[in-house]
């Protein structure tokens, strides 16, 4: 039996690099994967087009989706920052938009539905360097900061209720797209999308039933 039969999973931020991966371990592991992103995927069934930053939306769109087992919120975003006290919210509103506003909408959608299931789990993606201040990263270590406190508040809320919820905290992943911004870098260092989504799959399937409100370092060897 592999770790993910007979269980359906909602994977936001699906069609990025990094959820290309979990997608496809997923699937390899057993799962029934729905995917939700900005746009769909006129080839794949269980893809569908969802601004996750609208709350309405999102809902309507979660609710309509029937029964699962699993959420995990990959959709999300970096960007350096100016000074901390730089007098423009522009990159305040976009990281707290992308990375808290996607997450908590999300998560609101889908635990009613995953009460209703017998063993559920939420897996949101924090970051290694959001565990403390970072210069120029302001605006992107708070709004992570934000995911990693509401994922340790979820696990207690719903740790009783058949939920496990969990996070994982990378460095920078080895994406094409990380390799083609930083092209001087060792990407040798860096976590594979691979590895981190075998992590990520690990805490959605029931091997993972006694790990709750746990934030998972994935560094590979940066």
């Amino acid at each position: 039996m592999k770790p993910l039969d007979n269980r359906t999973v909602v994977i936001t931020g699906a069609l990025g690099g990094l959820g290309t991966s979990v997608c496809a371990v997923a699937e390899s592991q057993g799962a029934r994967v729905v995917r939700l992103d900005i746009a769909r995927d006129e080839s794949l069934a269980d893809s569908h087009s969802v601004d996750l930053t609208n709350a309405e939306a999102t809902l309507e769109l979660i609710q309509s989706l029937g029964p699962f087992d699993g959420l995990i919120n990959l959709a999300g975003g970096f960007a350096m920052g100016s000074e901390s006290w730089d007098p423009s919210d522009d990159q305040w509103d976009l990281m707290f938009s992308l990375n808290v506003a996607t997450m908590r909408n999300a998560i609101k959608a889908a635990v009613p539905v995953l009460l209703e299931q017998p063993m559920a789990s939420i897996v949101n993606v924090g970051a290694y360097g959001a565990r403390e201040g970072q210069g120029h990263m302001g605006a992107y270590c708070a709004s992570k900061s934000v995911v990693m406190r509401l994922t340790e508040t979820l696990a207690e809320e719903l740790k009783t209720k058949g939920i496990n919820v969990n996070g994982v905290l990378p460095t920078v992943i080895d994406t094409p797209a990380n390799r083609a911004a930083m092209p001087e870098a060792d990407a040798t260092a860096w976590a594979s999308s691979d590895d981190l989504a075998a992590v990520i799959c690990f805490l959605s399937s029931s091997a993972a039933r006694a790990v709750n409100g746990a934030l998972i370092p994935v560094r590979g060897l940066s």
